[in-house]
């Protein structure tokens, strides 16, 4: 049986189309739905290329990287193949989802996000008597925008140093690239969080010993950190971001060394505090630093851009320097779900 992804033409063109991918392109000309109830159910369209051209990508018999180029039609499949495991990188280790409410797709490089900031007396749980008028929600949108940055590592090699590789070896380093970039985002977004993003909205910062929280500066107490989480009210503190040295005196509270915690974290890696809030260490946090937030109603994050790459060199075998780049960017949405504890 003859199926439709045999004759597709492929060509560099398919990458420069605007607000389309290459992928997206590929799917437009052989859509998936089309091959529900047959053997290659599953695949998308990019799958059923590689396929077609019988390339292994994954696993001990993968094939060399020099198996894109036997003709010229695989070669156009290279790029793809390339921001596919640089996007699987970046997702592998992030903790972005963990952090951010929501996430908006934008074609540009400055974004205007909407707030809704209520005042004290909007705050007040009113009741609403027969006749009167409503209280209101105003939202509107903020008055400086939010720029988006773009992010991401340059591939240094020459064909000849590559082409005899198994691809399945060449995806560790290009996973190691995406994992950087996602690093680099999520400076980005702590740096939000702690600051703002230009709109006059850097998160509370409190410190230990200072009131309202409790302790002796420079101690980490169990004390201090239910202090810390009463202030969230009427948000709740579900998620923390910490440095390693907060990372470490945390674990060493007594509080912390309940058996189901340690069970717990002994078994999945992930830790639970007492508080309920979900414990995320990562080195882009500055020392002696805690984050406090409610992820459903503190960041917005910016999709500018997936991951790019330099598809002319990729096709064309001129590997020497080409750019692996992704463009985003974050916004506040209300200013007091997030919180900055100093120890």
């Amino acid at each position: 049986m003859a199926y439709h992804y045999e004759n597709i033409k492929l060509e560099k063109g398919m990458y420069g189309r605007s607000g389309h991918s290459f992928a997206k392109v590929l799917e437009e000309l052989d859509p998936s739905e089309a091959y529900r109830g047959t053997p290659l159910e599953g695949m998308d369209a990019f799958q059923r290329q590689l396929k077609r051209f019988d390339i292994k990508v994954k696993g001990a018999g993968s094939d060399m990287v020099e198996k894109f180029f036997h003709t010229t039609d695989s070669a156009v499949l290279f790029p793809e193949f390339v921001s596919r495991v640089v996007r699987q990188g970046l997702e592998e280790e992030s903790i972005l989802p963990d952090i951010t409410a929501t996430v908006t797709q934008f074609d540009g490089m400055d974004y205007r996000s909407i707030a809704s900031i209520p005042t004290e007396s909007e705050k007040e749980l009113k009741r609403v008597e027969e006749g009167a008028s409503i209280p209101e929600t105003s939202i509107r949108t903020q008055e400086n925008l939010v720029r988006l940055h773009k992010r991401g590592r340059m591939l240094v090699a020459s064909y000849e140093a590559i082409r005899f590789q198994r691809l399945d070896l060449f995806s560790v380093t290009l996973r190691q690239i995406g994992a950087y970039i996602g690093r680099m985002h999520l400076q980005d977004a702590i740096s939000v969080i702690m600051n703002g993003d230009g709109n006059d909205n850097a998160a509370e910062e409190l410190k230990v010993g200072t009131s309202p929280i409790s302790g002796t500066s420079g101690t980490l107490s169990y004390e201090a950190l239910v202090d810390f989480w009463s202030r969230f009210d009427p948000y709740t503190m579900n998620t923390m971001l910490v440095s390693s040295d907060v990372m470490l005196a945390m674990l060493k509270l007594s509080e912390f060394q309940n058996p189901l915690t340690g069970l717990n974290f002994q078994g999945t890696g992930s830790l639970t505090t007492p508080l309920g809030a979900k414990l995320l260490r990562t080195s882009a946090m500055p020392a002696g630093t805690l984050i406090g937030l409610d992820k459903n109603y503190a960041l917005e994050q910016i999709c500018g851009s997936e991951i790019t790459v330099e598809y002319d060199k990729l096709i064309d075998r001129q590997l020497e320097r080409a750019a692996i780049t992704s463009i985003s960017g974050f916004a506040k949405l209300f200013g007091e779900a997030s919180k900055v504890l100093k120890v």
